[in-house]
């Protein structure tokens, strides 16, 4: 029994090693541009970068773009496929993990074929319209998780007899999901929201072959042209992704804890 208690927290020890002796390394280098030095001057010079500013702002509005976009889909869909159409699951689910199969690359060349300026609908044309593409194909990367989160908080509760009993009353279907579902599932839809921020802030493919300043290439072309600075960047990130998933847990734990 002590011998499988210590070989857990051995493998506990070793994963925990394994995962903030990099970090430490990186964050400890980030350290390092005032030579002799420990300081935050690299991070200091990162903050002041007007494009450092522009490029997170440009990211932050499309994840909040992508997000309220991608919920008005999955929401009803998830909705819908839980109460009558639970047959097709199998295929929803097939086809909400082909991003996961089908590289980026791919995609947005798929993008770029389509809506180029020689098309019938020449949406690259114009920058609304090259964010529109973007935002659709940061909605379509996003599409596994966000729809794992959803049809899980849908999972959780009883769709078929919240639905009736709201029927019966003379309740719509968008009131239904509007009033109804949407707060029993807030928990689900903030997880999948806040995987899908994540993911667009560090996103690099769709932004730069689509030529939007994005900060996903920020990142890369500081990478490419400095040495303590993209260490500070990578920390930065590393922390808005964590608080993400920090929230995520807080209010799934505050849910749970907020039922009956």
């Amino acid at each position: 029994m002590k011998t499988n208690r210590l070989s857990h927290w051995l493998a506990i020890l070793i994963g925990t090693l394994y995962f903030l002796v990099p970090l430490a390394a990186t964050f400890e280098f980030s350290l390092r541009k005032i030579r002799g030095v420990y300081s935050f001057e690299a991070y200091r010079v990162v903050l002041a970068d007007t494009q450092f500013k522009s490029s997170l702002g440009f990211s932050v509005v499309l994840a909040v773009v992508t997000i309220v976009f991608g919920m008005a889909i999955i929401v009803p869909m998830a909705y819908f496929v839980e109460l009558r159409l639970r047959k097709l699951r199998p295929f929803i689910e097939f086809v909400t993990l082909l991003p996961l199969v089908v590289p980026a690359i791919v995609i947005v060349f798929g993008y770029l074929r389509l809506y180029n300026s020689s098309s019938i609908l020449p949406l690259t044309n114009f920058t609304l319209g090259t964010n529109f593409l973007l935002a659709c194909g940061y909605v379509t990367l996003a599409l596994p998780y966000m729809y794992r989160s959803i049809e899980t908080g849908l999972r959780s509760i009883d769709v078929r007899t919240l639905t009736e009993a709201a029927e019966s009353l003379g309740a719509s279907s968008g009131t239904i999901i509007w009033r109804i579902i949407l707060p029993n599932i807030r928990s689900a839809m903030l997880s999948g929201a806040f995987l899908t921020f994540a993911i667009v802030i560090g996103e690099f493919t769709f932004a730069s072959l689509l030529n939007r300043p994005a900060f996903g290439p920020y990142l890369q072309l500081i990478g490419a042209n400095r040495a303590y600075e993209p260490a500070a960047l990578a920390v930065m990130a590393f922390a808005i992704t964590w608080a993400c998933m920090g929230i995520i847990q807080v209010v799934s734990r505050n849910s749970v804890a907020a039922r009956p």
